[in-house]
């Protein structure tokens, strides 16, 4: 198994950056592919981004492309969602997932085999 433990939410200008981390133990984090999720209080839980095992490919939504940013480093166990230029509309529970098949598109909640408990960012107006 794989534990996953978001951190970096709050509360924030819209304009702002935050930096949200996704720390995992258990398993070894590098084989597995990572995603982040995100859920408005009303809404379904959405695609934010991906980062394949190696960090090599990236995938985001249209939402976000340009201003959120995924990386990890497998060496601390520990992925990373960068977003700036935030909107009020940003605001949501932000949640990682860890997946260990490989797709195409790591866009569907699904295909996750472990998720963490989220993180809670606010954007205000």
């Amino acid at each position: 198994q794989v534990q996953l433990v978001e951190s970096g939410g709050g509360l924030v200008q819209a304009g702002g950056s935050l930096r949200l981390s996704c720390a995992a133990s258990g398993r070894t984090f590098s084989s597995y592919n990572m995603g982040w999720f995100r859920q408005a209080p009303g809404k379904e839980r959405e695609f934010v981004a991906a980062i394949t095992w190696g960090g090599i490919s990236t995938s985001y939504a249209d939402s976000v492309k340009g201003r959120f940013t995924i990386s990890r480093d497998n060496a601390k166990n520990t992925g990373f969602l960068q977003m700036n230029s935030l909107k009020p509309e940003d605001t949501a529970v932000y949640y990682c997932a860890a997946c260990s098949a490989y797709y195409a598109n790591y866009a569907l909640a699904s295909r996750y085999d472990y998720w963490g408990q989220g993180t809670q960012v606010t954007v205000s107006s």
